[in-house]
């Protein structure tokens, strides 16, 4: 059986609407968790007190609860009962402790928040070199700085807490929501003293180097973020932050895929026959790699850890180096002989099963 909520408070039926309200307001104030840290029985006292003032304090709801008790509210005709968290009571009853005498009290609800001032966005090119290898940039930025000579003063709209409440008649009762105070914007604060060139809330806007080191690794589309570099928030609130997000530049001879690099490298026949040497772009410097004799039109180099690093740290990717044998599209008298001469010889003829792989295995082995 529920105790009887004037007895919760320790009232009798005649108290008046103050008498009640000063009543839950001490029974709060003996039972908070936070007066109470070894008392597991405090929680609960404090929410069957914060139950009784629900009721005792809605006129409406007073007159059924003196008539039936109990049972005219059976089925959840009210909004406190066995669901109600600390957070519920702070966010209902908060007018009751003045805009939040606890200091905070729960999830922030109780005291003043905390405001953050607006982040701020930018795009930084990078090259697939700077990707590689890691940069850092020096990017200059517009953001917004509290002027100096700025003082505040707190706000006389919400009494610091940054917001303000409101109560509503409903079907179900009154109804009590907090909003974001207007005048202050949430800062709690307003300003009392600011320079002629600052603007309403005391801000300049300002430009301002930003020094941002890039580790190596990242991808296109990744955003960054530099802590405390977006704007500043009113009130001496905390800054926004800044985010940054990556744009990768194409490179002139490579391709990337994920943490590896691709090149297509085109030879000549007589290169393929013969035998050669290729000078090509890394992300490191230019590297000359050999071509053996015989090498065939799809054969891929692999150059190992030329590639990119991880940006979590699993180590760097390759360089593949695609060959592609490059087929005459037009021959002269002379070239055209040769090659009709050459097509009936066996060092001419196709023989793929020779190839110690397929395509498809050397593929699969790069990977392995």
């Amino acid at each position: 059986m529920k105790d009887d909520f004037y007895n919760i408070l320790g009232i009798d039926k005649s108290a008046s609407a103050s008498d009640i309200k000063k009543a839950y307001r001490k029974k709060a104030i003996a039972y908070h968790p936070d007066k109470n840290p070894d008392d597991p029985s405090a929680e609960e006292k404090f929410k069957k007190a914060a139950e009784a003032y629900e009721v005792l304090s809605d006129a409406n709801k007073k007159a059924r609860y003196d008539q039936y008790g109990h049972q005219a509210f059976e089925g959840g005709g009210f909004g406190g009962g066995g669901g109600m968290n600390m957070d519920d009571i702070f966010s209902q009853f908060g007018d009751i402790f003045g805009g939040g005498g606890f200091g905070g009290g729960f999830g922030g609800n109780a005291g003043r928040r905390t405001v953050k001032g607006s982040n701020l966005r930018i795009r930084v090119k990078l090259t697939l070199e700077e990707i590689a290898n890691g940069v850092e940039k020096k990017i200059k930025v517009k953001r917004k700085k509290v002027a100096v000579g700025t003082t505040f003063n707190t706000c006389s709209t919400c009494n610091g807490s940054g917001q303000v409440m409101k109560i509503q008649n409903t079907i179900l009762g009154r109804m009590q929501t907090s909003a974001t105070c207007s005048t202050c914007g949430g800062a709690g604060q307003s300003v009392a003293k600011k320079p002629a060139n600052a603007d309403a809330q005391g801000m300049l806007s300002t430009e301002e180097t930003v020094s941002i080191k890039i580790p190596a690794g990242v991808v296109d589309g990744m955003q960054l973020k530099v802590s405390g570099k977006g704007n500043d928030a009113p009130g001496n609130g905390i800054s926004g932050d800044l985010l940054v997000a990556i744009e990768e530049i194409p490179h002139d001879s490579l391709q990337r895929e994920g943490d590896n690099l691709h090149h297509d490298m085109y030879i000549s026949f007589s290169e393929a026959a013969l035998g050669t040497s290729k000078e090509i772009d890394t992300v490191t410097g230019r590297v000359r790699i050999p071509i053996e004799s015989g090498v065939q039109s799809g054969k891929i180099l692999r150059l190992r850890r030329k590639g990119i690093p991880s940006i979590n740290g699993y180590g760097t990717g390759d360089l593949l180096v695609h060959v592609n044998v490059w087929t005459p599209k037009t021959l002269d008298k002379e070239q055209k002989e040769f090659f009709e001469k050459m097509s009936e010889d066996a060092h001419f003829q196709p023989k793929p099963e020779e190839e110690d792989k397929s395509f498809f295995e050397k593929v699969k082995d790069m990977f392995s």
